[in-house]
């Protein structure tokens, strides 16, 4: 096959194009240019896209011998992830961009001109696995479970994963990666993972946030109302949240309080006790499979809302108004906009963007 290797330039791209090239396929590598900012650079595991990274692929592709080349993608980036991140949190939503790069660059933008330039498929060092099922290609959890990536990858569709190339889904561990790389000459052998939002190195998202939309100062009502604080800005807050609230009304019982809900058309926080995170339904509209869709609209099946969050099993109710899930036991603290992947077994069913959740608590607590 003709692959076109994503090259981010940490370990895991470089050993999945080495690998690649191994399997006798005919490989070429990219790089894509997400920020307009050409000297960004790196800071320890924070960040990525950076010029760093950009050589840090050049030298695995040039010991790889294949073909390298820049691709600028900032743009596509700024409006379908940055901008769409600024308008998730002065919409009240907690977003995440991860999954948003997934879904339009990586495996929409890249592949889409992939696919024009000849490539049978896009290679790159996600963990998950690819499993040909019944119905058709399925999407499955990686060997090994530390480093499972299947979450973010819920977002693809069944078209998408027939062109994709996951040779890291059967690798027990991080640690026989970075062997590997090691063992072949790759310079990034032990270069740390990147974390936190790569468009917010220093991880201050708030700072960020407020120089993008500004501060306006609000309320922080508790669940009866009763005004606790003010804030500067409610986009700087997202369900969960203790830090940072600065209360000036201290809660009755002695507890913290937790941020339950941000209301942005009034500029208001609502904050709570710990028991009120507990979500007892959570529903969207915004759905997809990864594969072949569900033949029946209710169906059993575990549902998980955050990257490295436990799976939960629940009943999950399909319509043409979108997709409702009832976990078996509470989940803690969902906030609309993050993303509920359901799962049976190891296999990833779809995905949909959380829109309105309903407490387990009645409001009385």
């Amino acid at each position: 096959m003709r692959i076109l290797a994503a090259m981010s330039g940490g370990v895991d791209s470089a050993v999945a194009a080495a690998r690649a090239v191994d399997a006798g396929h005919d490989v070429v590598g990219v790089h894509l240019a997400l920020s307009r900012a050409g000297g960004t650079l790196r800071t320890g595991s924070r960040g990525c896209c950076t010029i760093e990274d950009a050589m840090d692929a050049r030298r695995a592709s040039d010991l790889l011998g294949i073909p390298f080349y820049v691709w600028d993608f900032s743009e596509r980036f700024r409006d379908d992830v940055i901008d769409d991140f600024i308008a998730e949190y002065q919409a009240g939503r907690t977003p995440n961009p991860c999954m948003r790069c997934n879904e339009k660059i990586k495996f929409a933008a890249l592949l889409e001109r992939a696919i024009e330039l000849g490539f049978d498929a896009v290679c790159t060092g996600h963990y998950a696995t690819l499993i040909d099922g019944e119905q058709g290609l399925e999407l499955h959890r990686a060997a090994d479970n530390a480093k499972d990536q299947s979450y973010v990858l819920g977002v693809l569709t069944a078209e998408q994963l027939a062109h994709t190339y996951f040779p890291l889904g059967t690798t027990p561990s991080k640690a026989v990666v970075r062997a590997e790389a090691a063992e072949r000459g790759l310079t990034v052998a032990q270069k740390p993972d990147s974390h936190d939002i790569c468009f917010i190195p220093d991880g201050d998202t708030r700072g960020w946030l407020a120089e993008k939309v500004g501060t306006a100062t609000g309320e922080i009502v508790d669940r009866a109302g009763s005004v606790v604080g003010s804030h500067e800005g409610a986009h700087a807050f997202t369900v969960g949240q203790r830090r940072g609230l600065k209360l000036g009304v201290p809660a009755a019982d002695g507890k913290p309080r937790f941020v339950l809900e941000v209301r942005p058309v009034s500029n208001t926080v609502v904050v709570g006790p710990k028991e009120a995170l507990a979500i007892g339904e959570i529903s969207g509209e915004r759905f997809s499979w990864a594969g072949a869709a569900p033949t029946a609209d209710e169906f059993a099946c575990e549902v998980q809302i955050r990257a490295h969050a436990e799976p939960v099993p629940a009943t999950a109710y399909v319509s043409t108004d979108g997709v409702r899930v009832v976990p078996d036991q509470p989940l803690d603290g969902v906030a609309p906009g993050q993303t509920a992947v359901l799962y049976i077994s190891t296999r990833v069913l779809g995905q949909f963007t959380i829109d309105r959740t309903v407490s387990a608590v009645p409001a009385a607590v």
